[in-house]
């Protein structure tokens, strides 16, 4: 059999396995590239694969960045089934049409200006109906439920605990009389997030192919809701709004949670909570509909309120675009949920562009933002930003807050793999950017005493029951004036993380230096935005 990395190989989006076996062909995923406009250039490139080749396809969860060029799949000429959980099934039908409205939308704009201008049409990668018509490919299964998904290979859904209907794919396999065990990690959760249960302890495999979106962090061990009413109470009392990019699916929810809590307890005012996204409105509907994957104490939750999971009366959902508008215009502070989390399109962007000047209000990142996006700016500290063609300072609070992250951080991660009574061959570290996925690679390595594999796009593994040999993908031959540019690109980042290096030691030395540091980087950091920031 062979196994070929197709995507979030070296970055943390458009999740895309091909797994060939007895003849047959198999897709683990097949997500969007997500970020700046050169990594989402990647969902207009010819697939690796002939689509009408491709027999079934598993998916583990409904997040754009592992469903998102299904439609294109089915468009180009899949025809199998795409198996996952209930809960996967009823957030794709939201997500993939709205995901395809998007592709619509964008090539309109372009084309716009565009073809006056006698440039070539712009084609939406794919359509709305596109959309609609690849769900009638999905084929639902429980957690824990064996199924066949091709000739000779079967497969389970266990809780991932990352969102609702999140799953690790555990794959048994059999080829030449040989079985091999192999599993995909999907996205992991957090052990202890409300809502949904925990990830399940894993049995171990012959070879696993893990996330590792934070694997070179460990979430900030704090009281996370004590810190969010704090930030809640003193923008209250400065007069401003709380304006949160929260994701539209499980990242809502969760906040909407967190909000009752806190009100219930006294530990915030009962201030207009508004969820300004019709997307998020469906999926906390979807959210309300599946009580049975919710955790033990969310269950109990339920019960206590009369069958209900939010009973909040200064929650406010505005679907449509008047409403939207509107919120801005109401007197006395608010807190704004709205998408998308990673403040790179949707209603986010007409909020930040009337919070983001003001020194009052405070947004609050509750997630991972990936390199490219403007959320990802907004946190390393930029001072202005262009928002709908206009130039917006930046002088509101920008806090970032990671314990709220759904995605399981490096020790919860390796943790969770010492608990397997079987460790794999070999693990293959996909899913993060590259210093992510090097340094979680180095620890497994060295705390579980295992072999460990970084893929790059395009390379596999051919596996012989327990036996395997790493195959990588050619260097791919670009121009000398591009290749001179990524060579100096290179010596930067070398040179950055020989500095790097050399402040933290100083700092751990001696702390009196640490802020000297810090305002020297900030200078660079100013700089950089000059000199780099209309490219």
């Amino acid at each position: 059999m062979k196994l070929t990395f197709l995507g979030a190989a070296r970055t943390v989006t458009g999740s895309c396995y091909l797994l060939e076996v007895n003849g047959k062909k198999m897709l683990v995923d097949c997500g969007m590239f997500q970020g700046s406009k050169s990594i989402k250039a990647f969902n207009e490139r010819p697939f690796a694969f002939n689509p009408a080749e491709i027999d079934a396809m598993v998916l583990t969860h409904a997040h754009v960045d592992h469903s998102g060029l299904i439609p294109r799949l089915v468009k180009e000429g899949f025809k199998g089934r795409v198996h996952c959980t209930k809960s996967t099934q009823q957030l794709c039908t939201i997500l993939l049409p709205d995901s395809a409205h998007i592709q619509e939308s964008d090539a309109e704009f372009a084309n716009r200006k565009g073809l006056r201008a006698g440039k070539s049409e712009v084609l939406p990668i794919f359509t709305v109906d596109d959309a609609y018509t690849a769900l009638q490919h999905f084929y639902v299964h429980n957690f824990e439920e064996t199924f066949e998904v091709i000739p000779g290979v079967t497969a389970k859904l266990r809780v991932a605990g990352h969102i609702l209907g999140s799953a690790t794919v555990y794959l048994v396999i059999e080829e030449n009389g040989k079985k091999t065990t192999m599993i995909f990690s999907g996205d992991v959760g957090q052990p202890k997030q409300p809502i949904v249960e925990d990830p399940s302890v894993l049995s171990g495999a012959d070879f696993i192919i893990t996330e590792s979106t934070y694997g070179n962090r460990k979430h900030k061990a704090y009281d996370k809701e004590e810190e969010l009413a704090r930030i809640i109470n003193e923008t209250v009392e400065r007069g401003g709004n709380v304006v949160i990019p929260a994701f539209a699916v499980g990242r809502t929810q969760v906040l909407l949670y967190y909000f009752q809590k806190l009100t219930q307890e006294g530990k915030i005012p009962d201030v207009p909570i508004y969820v300004d996204s019709p997307l998020a409105t469906k999926a906390t509907g979807i959210t309300l509909a599946n009580k049975e994957e919710y955790d033990e104490e969310t269950r109990a939750l339920v019960e206590f309120q009369g069958d209900r999971l939010f009973a909040m009366k200064n929650v406010h959902f505005t679907p449509t675009p008047d409403e939207s508008r509107m919120i801005n215009g109401i007197e006395g502070p608010k807190i704004i949920l709205s998408a998308s989390g990673m403040a790179d399109a949707g209603r986010i962007l007409h909020h930040l562009k009337h919070n983001l000047w003001r020194p009052e209000c405070t947004v609050v990142f509750a997630g991972y933002q990936a390199e490219g996006t403007m959320g990802r700016n907004l946190i390393d500290g930029v001072k202005k930003v262009k928002i709908m063609g206009e130039t917006i300072h930046v002088a509101a609070q920008i806090v970032n807050m990671t314990g709220f992250s759904a995605h399981a951080d490096k020790e919860q991660l390796i943790d969770w793999y010492k608990k397997m009574p079987q460790k794999p061959k070999i693990f293959f570290v996909t899913h993060g950017e590259f210093d992510a996925a090097s340094e979680l690679s180095k620890d497994l390595q060295m705390q579980m005493g295992t072999a460990v594999y970084v893929p790059k796009y395009g390379d596999s593994v051919a596996i012989d029951g327990a036996d395997y040999v790493i195959e990588a993908a050619p260097e791919v031959e670009t121009l000398p004036e591009v290749a001179e540019l990524q060579d100096s690109i290179t010596a930067i980042e070398r040179n950055y993380m020989q500095y790097r290096n050399k402040m933290e030691q100083i700092a751990l030395r001696d702390s009196a230096k640490a802020d000297q540091m810090r305002k020297k980087l900030e200078k660079v950091r100013r700089y950089m935005d000059e000199m780099l920031g209309n490219l």
